[in-house]
């Protein structure tokens, strides 16, 4: 029986007790379009007021636009985004969000395969005040190494291996996305850290990573035994994001698109397995001695593939 209650449930719980102004109401999309609006407006070098001027807009519809107020015909828009002279591809982007601002919820379908780097999720890690992240069966991505990640993309049977190292590279950039200053709470199922991805050093490579990542102040790790059999957890992996200025948002990834799921009732539903999670999970300090116990193993076995390699060289010397 707990004493205290865990970092995942005190984060869950205090999400929305943010001081100051009230969260606003707003989605994913309409903060990509905002986003995306800022950055058009800024790349232009041109002042609000003489952006304004060239579209014979007032300051202030510019601003409600730009708020996610509304205030102006997708035309008008076009307008805009022609006077700050952006790329032909993320202005159609921009109009393409623009009338869908106000729908909750977001299915990215992307063909065969995911792009490089999903826009959405990259801009939501960078707002984010807290992150808890599930996951079944490899490491999480945000706690992976390079190495590991490499072995993971490899193993891909749609991701071209022409891009292998732009997503490692991207895959990197989106863990550097997520500030030391984001509360992250790990959960994992223990099979994952049995899994030897890449091989004895890469997986040994890998436990000690985690390791590393346990002792930062921000990150908790929590692991879900193998021994508590069925789980809340599995119907699949993904990460739940909280926001300072908003609600909190649920990002899952599949094999070619990306949801992120917005609904009060759906985010209460993550939440119930996020608590489930952590009732089921072992305590921080015996997440962390298991992951010690996995990585000694580990380490023993690459001990032993080397010192069966050096006697199989050594007989084909003689």
């Amino acid at each position: 029986m707990r004493v205290a209650a865990s970092a995942s449930l005190i984060a869950l719980s205090n999400h929305c007790k943010e001081v100051g102004m009230p969260k606003r109401i707003s989605t994913a999309r309409g903060r990509e379009f905002g986003a995306g609006l800022r950055a058009a407006i800024e790349g232009s070098g041109l002042t609000s007021r003489a952006l304004a001027d060239i579209v014979d807009w007032d300051e202030s519809k510019l601003s409600n636009v730009v708020n996610g107020k509304g205030g102006a015909t997708q035309i008008e828009v076009a307008a805009l985004l022609g006077a700050c002279r952006i790329k032909s591809a993320e202005a159609t982007h921009l109009l393409a969000l623009y009338p869908e601002t106000h729908i909750i919820g977001w299915w990215q379908q992307h063909g065969m395969y995911a792009p490089v780097q999903v826009r959405t999720v990259v801009e939501h890690l960078k707002a984010a005040k807290t992150l808890t992240s599930w996951h079944t069966h490899v490491v999480p991505l945000f706690l992976q190494t390079a190495d590991y990640m490499c072995e993971v993309l490899r193993a891909s049977s749609t991701t071209p291996a022409s891009d292998l190292q732009d997503r490692v590279k991207a895959q990197l950039a989106m863990q550097a996305s997520v500030r030391r200053g984001v509360r992250c709470i790990y959960f994992i199922h223990e099979l994952a850290l049995y899994l030897p991805v890449g091989g004895a050093e890469v997986h040994a490579g890998q436990l000690l990573h985690l390791l590393h990542m346990a002792n930062r102040p921000n990150v908790t790790i929590r692991i879900v035994p193998t021994s508590h059999g069925a789980h809340a957890g599995l119907a699949g992996p993904f990460t739940y994001l909280t926001f300072p200025k908003y609600e909190p948002l649920v990002w899952t990834a599949t094999e070619n698109s990306s949801l992120f799921a917005e609904a009060t009732d759906a985010i209460k539903g993550y939440e119930k397995v996020i608590r489930a999670l952590d009732t089921c999970s072992l305590e921080e300090v015996a997440s962390k001695e298991l992951i010690v116990r996995l990585f000694d193993r580990s380490r023993a076995a690459e001990a032993q593939a080397a010192d069966c390699l050096l006697k199989m060289e050594t007989t084909d010397d003689a």
